[in-house]
């Protein structure tokens, strides 16, 4: 059990995250930090209220001010605005990376010695705002995007093959958005390759559901996006973490030559353990599920240097 895990950001994904981490007794104390005055407050007592009716321990406690997150050996960033229909992760860039970015500085300033798990979206640029405003180690500054993705995947191989969820496993790379790579090699039922159970229309609908998963709920919901699925896979990081597992979770992390990429946050499996990103999972990957992968880093390369370059505009 951690001392301290702190979220940034009271809403939805937030809430319902310091739940599942107070369930979950990871950490003695749970910080929730949100601008909205009374919001993270209010939340924090009826989460602690709800210990007795449970059986967790772990003191919630809500703010306005980072002061809270002192100490804190996990920061989880899940402010931002929230996706509308017809609004692609990208529509959301800029509004978000000043969000993010002035999270993080508060986070560095709070918590220098944090772990950083992002949320917050168009995921894999969040995650170089947060890595460039607090200045920390690469291996320290994770994002919970592949997890999700991964689970959204099992779900649907799960529902087409009737079985359950827990004989499936699924693989997902590169950004966290349209351009995903569901690897159906890596993909399995019981331990039988998803393209020997499914034919390859039905293998391509699954992927292309996978895809869209995101939009498929926020246009049910209209004015949210998801908020259990996304919370639950930042647990099984993070647990992941505080119980040194040394789980292989697939995360958006910065790469350093890995699958030929260099300075960039893409999704890949990697060991989360006590110290973070403890190693790299390199895949061998055909020419197709490689030609996949390059489309997906040129999006998500092209979504952080227009960010760059619109930032540079605005400071001149």
């Amino acid at each position: 059990m951690f001392h301290k895990i702190a979220v940034i950001g009271a809403g939805n994904v937030g809430a319902t995250l310091a739940d599942r981490l107070a369930e979950a007794e990871l950490a003695k104390h749970i910080a929730i930090v949100d601008v909205v005055d009374g919001i993270p407050q209010g939340k924090a007592l009826d989460m602690l209220e709800a210990g007795p009716v449970c059986g967790y321990d772990s003191r919630v406690i809500g703010s306005n001010s980072y002061d809270i997150i002192d100490g804190a050996e996990i920061v989880v960033i899940t402010a931002g605005i929230a996706r509308k229909p017809g609004m692609s992760r990208e529509d959301m860039t800029e509004t978000n990376a000043k969000i993010v970015g002035e999270v993080s500085e508060n986070i560095k300033r709070h918590a220098p010695n944090a772990m950083v798990i992002v949320v917050s979206n168009p995921l894999d640029v969040m995650c170089h705002v947060a890595l460039e405003k607090t200045g920390f180690p690469s291996d320290r500054v994770i994002g919970m995007a592949g997890v999700l993705d991964s689970a959204r995947f099992r779900t649907f191989i799960a529902e087409e093959l009737n079985v359950s969820v827990q004989d499936v496993h699924a693989s997902v790379l590169g950004g966290h958005g349209d351009t995903m790579v569901p690897l159906a090699r890596y993909s399995t039922v019981a331990g039988v390759p998803l393209p020997e159970l499914v034919s390859p229309e039905v293998l391509q609908r699954l992927i292309d559901r996978t895809r869209n998963g995101g939009a498929e709920i926020v246009g049910y919901l209209k004015s949210g996006s998801a908020f259990y699925a996304p919370s639950a896979s930042v647990v099984a990081m993070i647990e992941s973490i505080v119980k040194d597992k040394k789980r292989i979770l697939p995360c958006a992390v910065l790469l350093k030559g890995q699958y030929g990429v260099n300075n960039l946050y893409i999704g890949v499996p990697v060991k989360l353990g006590k110290n973070g990103v403890e190693e790299i999972m390199e895949l061998k990957l055909t020419d197709a599920e490689r030609a996949m992968l390059e489309i997906s880093i040129n999006d998500v390369r092209a979504n952080w240097e227009g960010l760059k370059a619109k930032t540079a505009v605005a400071a001149v």
